[in-house]
């Protein structure tokens, strides 16, 4: 029997999951090379939040990042996560920035790019999986697992069909609030390798203290890989340990053989990083919760919505704003929770219980009611898209939304130019996801010091209307002004207030 593989994630979702994606190219590098080898399937090294993380906070180029790492561990496959039209941002871009940017990653040496969209919805995913093909590397589809009316096992097995058939080199069940137990997740492995002959993955987050067990139920149904980290970014809202991993398959005849020493020599490093990123660092992240079984939401978000409230002084309506959650996201569709799709569920929901359902609505909510980030697996509610079409004086999207969107490319480099930074592809894209990081990156500014990242902010009304007036009303509502920020994106942000 085929011994299952490792892939391991310590350089990407372990410290985005547990130190606020602070680890720095210097701090990985010591380790890269004992990493390498191992033996793991492959490492994730890229995506996610680690480029934002690296011009935003860490004054690095991310491109920078990925050479280093690749001629620092050359053996083992690179891997990175990759949000489908959305790239590693929260909106969506035009196919061909698209297109220039996994060319440009291909081109650093990137191997596995796992793709997927928030709403599962595969006409989002088309191009980026056609251009990593195209550009001779893996193209993994994932599946965005969650919990809902219409997320049954069997119609998230048949989304594996609409991968396939764009043809991606394997399948990846993403758990990315760590809701799966065993038997669901043996029984949609089991539907999914039944169906296709690629390899499947399993990815899960421990917040709720069910991924190793999930993990074993996916080896036992054939999963071909599973993700694991290194202590002390792994398990809580991580990946599993490692070494706990390979305890629990004690006797599996698919238990893989992976160097207890080494990984011993690892734990030691990566607890000195630890402590050097101990003011990112949270017990709270660390420690089963079971309160994501109940709320279905990223763990993250639990811990930094108690503290956002706290900052409106809505401590007292914690229960009720996660209560709203399920309201908004029904509301919206079903939409699984996972970037950006979270953060916006998570701010409707702020949103509805400090004025009322509904009467303020945030733009991002209107978007995903007009369609704009993609077809939601269920109806958006009737109200709901009234409101969306009336405040926006819109039609919901007909077709593949990024077929809306004006190519960029040019623009980007005409821009790049006119501010004295080469307007090469690199620099291009960068500058269209983070535009004034990578300006700031480039030119030597200093950026603007910036709090860790937290999934949803909603601060206070904005200083005095003297100090910053806002219009006194807006299509004919009166007007109230507030900051949003998400993911540390701060944005300010007019709201009409809806009859």
């Amino acid at each position: 029997m085929k011994t299952v593989v490792f892939n391991n994630t310590v350089l990407r979702d372990g410290h985005q999951s547990l130190a606020a994606t602070r680890m720095s190219t210097a701090q990985m590098l010591p380790a890269a090379p004992t990493l390498d080898g191992l033996g793991f399937g492959a490492l994730e090294t890229w995506g996610g939040a680690t480029i934002d993380s690296c011009l935003r906070y860490l004054s690095e180029n991310p491109f920078a990042r990925l050479d280093a790492l690749k001629a620092a561990a050359p053996k083992t496959p690179q891997m990175m996560l990759l949000r489908g039209q959305n790239l590693v941002q929260y909106t969506s871009f035009p196919d061909d920035v698209v297109e220039a940017f996994v060319r440009c990653t291909a081109k650093h040496g990137l191997d596995i790019f796992r793709i997927f969209d928030a709403l599962n919805d595969a006409r989002n995913l088309v191009t980026a999986i056609r251009t990593v093909k195209a550009a001779g590397k893996h193209a993994q589809g994932a599946i965005c697992y969650t919990m809902s009316p219409v997320h049954t096992p069997e119609k998230l097995a048949a989304f594996a069909d609409e991968l396939v058939e764009q043809g991606v080199d394997s399948i990846c069940v993403k758990d990315m609030a760590g809701l799966l137990t065993p038997r669901v997740t043996f029984n949609l492995v089991k539907a999914i390798k039944q169906r296709h002959a690629i390899p499947v993955v399993v990815h899960s987050h421990d917040t709720a203290g069910l991924a190793l067990a999930s993990y074993i139920a996916a080896i036992d149904a054939g999963a071909d890989s599973v993700e694991t980290s290194i202590t002390p970014f792994a398990n809580g809202t991580a990946q599993p340990d490692t070494v706990r991993m390979l305890a629990a398959l004690a006797g599996n005849p698919r238990l893989p053989h992976y160097d207890g020493k080494r990984l011993f020599e690892l734990r030691q490093y990566f607890e000195g990083v630890a402590k050097e990123l101990a003011a990112f660092m949270s017990v709270a992240n660390e420690r089963v919760d079971s309160d994501a079984l109940t709320f279905q939401v990223p763990g993250g978000m639990l811990s930094n919505f108690r503290n956002q409230l706290k900052e409106l002084k809505m401590e007292n309506r914690f229960a009720d704003v996660m209560a709203e959650v399920p309201v908004v996201r029904e509301a919206l569709g079903w939409i699984p929770l996972v970037t950006p799709t979270s953060q916006i569920v998570g701010t409707q929901a702020v949103l509805n219980v400090k004025f009322g359902r509904w009467q303020n609505l945030a733009q991002a909510t209107i978007d995903i009611a007009l369609g704009k980030y993609g077809r939601p697996p269920g109806g958006i509610n009737a109200e709901l898209a009234a409101l969306a079409r009336k405040k926006s004086g819109q039609e919901p999207v007909v077709g593949r939304p990024a077929d809306l969107l004006a190519p960029r490319m040019s623009a980007l480099r005409e821009e790049l130019s006119k501010k004295g930074i080469e307007p090469t592809d690199d620099n291009a894209v960068l500058y269209a996801m983070f535009p004034r990081e990578t300006e700031s990156l480039y030119l030597k500014k200093s950026p603007a010091a910036a709090p860790a990242p937290k999934p949803v902010v909603i601060t206070s009304p904005a200083p005095s209307a003297a100090a910053q007036p806002a219009p006194a009303a807006v299509n004919g509502h009166a007007v109230r002004r507030f900051f949003i920020t998400i993911n540390s994106r701060r944005s300010e942000v007019l709201v009409e207030e809806i009859s």
